[in-house]
Formats: C-alpha cells, sequence, structure tokens
C-alpha cells in the first residue's frame, strides 16, 4: 500500500470530508495574508475606527506606497538586504559544494565526523548562540557591519546545504569519477567540469532555499545591527511602527513590496527549483 493511501472513489462522504478539510487547512492559511492586503488598500482612519476585515471606506494604495517610499528609508533597507543576501548565498552554494563533494566521493579520517558535526549544527538553538556570536563580532570590529550578518549566515546556512549538496553529489554514477581519474582529470576538474553541470538543479533549490532564508531573517540582524546605514529591510520594517500609534496600513504595504523578491525569485526559478528536489527521486 503506497503512503499516504488514496481515499477510495466510492467513499462519497470520506472525499468530501477531505475536501473540506484541505479548505479549512488552506483558509487558516490565507486568512493572515489576506488580512495584510485589505489593510494595505485602506486608509489610515479606517483603522483607527476599528474597520479592519470590512469593505475599505477608500481605496488608498497609492498614497500608502508614496508614504512608504518617501517618508521611510525602506529602499535603503531594501538595498541593505541584497547586500547581505546575495554575496551570503554565493558563499554557501561555493562552500556547501566543494564540502559536499569531498565528503560524498573521499574517504578520509574524520569524515564521519565532519559530516556529523554539520548535522549537529543544525539542531543547535540560535538563542544559545547570541551571546557568543555577538561578542565575537564585536572582538573581531564587525559589529554592525553587512559582513557580521554575510558571515554569520553564510556559516549557519553552510551545515544545511552540506548535508543537500552530498546527497545529490553521492547519487552520481561512480562511473563517471572513474573515467575521470583514468584519463587524469584533478579534483578542481572533476568538480568543474562533471559535478558542477549535474547538479545545476540542486544549486538552483538550493539557493531559492537559501535567499529566502537569509532575506526572511530578522533575529539575527537585531543581534548584529544597529544603525539604519546596515539594517536588513526586516529588521528596518519594525522602524515603521510609531511609539504611540501605528500606522498599520503602512506597514502592510511596505510588507507585501518586501516580500516580493523571494515570491519572484521562486517563480524565476520554478522549473530548475522543483527538478532540485525531485532530482533521484525516481530510478530506472
Amino acid at each position: 500500500m503506497s503512503y499516504p493511501a488514496p481515499i477510495d472513489p466510492n467513499a462519497i462522504w470520506r472525499r468530501r470530508l477531505y475536501g473540506l478539510g484541505v479548505a479549512a487547512v488552506l483558509l487558516c492559511w490565507l486568512l493572515p495574508l489576506v488580512a495584510i492586503m485589505l489593510t494595505a488598500i485602506r486608509a489610515n482612519e479606517d483603522l483607527m475606527l476599528g474597520n479592519y476585515w470590512g469593505w475599505p471606506s477608500s481605496f488608498d494604495l497609492v498614497e500608502n506606497y508614496r508614504a512608504v517610499f518617501t517618508g521611510t528609508p525602506i529602499l535603503r533597507f531594501l538595498v541593505n538586504s541584497f547586500i547581505i543576501t546575495l554575496p551570503s548565498v554565493l558563499f554557501v552554494l561555493v562552500l556547501s559544494t566543494l564540502a559536499g563533494f569531498a565528503l560524498s566521493r573521499y574517504r578520509f579520517r574524520g569524515s564521519t565526523l565532519i559530516l556529523g558535526l554539520f548535522i549537529a549544527g543544525n539542531f543547535i538553538p540560535p538563542q544559545i548562540l547570541m551571546i557568543p556570536v555577538r561578542n565575537l563580532m564585536t572582538a573581531l570590529g564587525l559589529y554592525d557591519t553587512f559582513w557580521a550578518l554575510i558571515i554569520f549566515h553564510t556559516a549557519f546556512q553552510t551545515g544545511f546545504a552540506t548535508m543537500f549538496m552530498r546527497a545529490f553529489i553521492a547519487q552520481l554514477p561512480s562511473e563517471l569519477f572513474e573515467a575521470a581519474r583514468v584519463d587524469g582529470a584533478t579534483p578542481l576538474q572533476m568538480l568543474s567540469m562533471i559535478v558542477t553541470p549535474l547538479v545545476r538543479p540542486a544549486l538552483a533549490a538550493l539557493g531559492v532555499l537559501t535567499f529566502t532564508f537569509v532575506w526572511n531573517e530578522y533575529f539575527w540582524a537585531l543581534i548584529l545591527v544597529q544603525s539604519d546605514q546596515v539594517k536588513p529591510v526586516t529588521l528596518g520594517l519594525a522602524t515603521l511602527k510609531g511609539q504611540y500609534i501605528t500606522a498599520w496600513n503602512l506597514v502592510s504595504a511596505a510588507t507585501i513590496f518586501v516580500a516580493l523578491p523571494p515570491v519572484l525569485l521562486f517563480f524565476l526559478m520554478q522549473k530548475h527549483f522543483v527538478a532540485g528536489l525531485t532530482v533521484g527521486a525516481v530510478k530506472g
């Protein structure tokens, strides 16, 4: 029997209950997004009167975005996020490919321990690392700089990425590497001419995931960054909240704008993303 077991077409009520359950879960998942989209088009007067879910008295989407772009440094925060995210993704892809290739194709003393450290690093609660990482960046003179977040994200994401790439590289036929060794290819040549072209879908999938993780990260930006010149956009959104009153329509409008880069990246890389996640799922 396959898992999950398919519902019998003759079980009408079971199929209907299943459909209702899916609809209920989907509705719960979409409600926050619907609330943000509705709030982004409302006038501030609606929110002051408590009209959160009713029909907006006026559609102020253009006015809200004009206020966001002219009255807040949101574009500066957006540029900061790109400065932090793009190098982090590049470094993670390069390091994880190198480490995954070494751990999957070479047997050496301590390889199992190194792989275990990569795996164990994914289970460490980030709160435990908060003070040591902050003290380390301060001692290195990197606190409140782009490099503090780039270095940390690279180190923190490389563990999962190495496990990911090792699994894909291990599935490549050993005959390819044996033939390359017979022809006198060096490990670097095998990596560049055999591994990289064949795992391109995996690199695309990993790039999308890493970009999303780093772009949406808030906790470490709060710990390692202080000035507006370095704040990423996730931390910059918090500056839109006032001390006594918050214009939630502006916050919602800015939030939708901030969410666009990872969403657009996913749709642009959707074909490669799906291919990367399904490589090796079917054999023969």
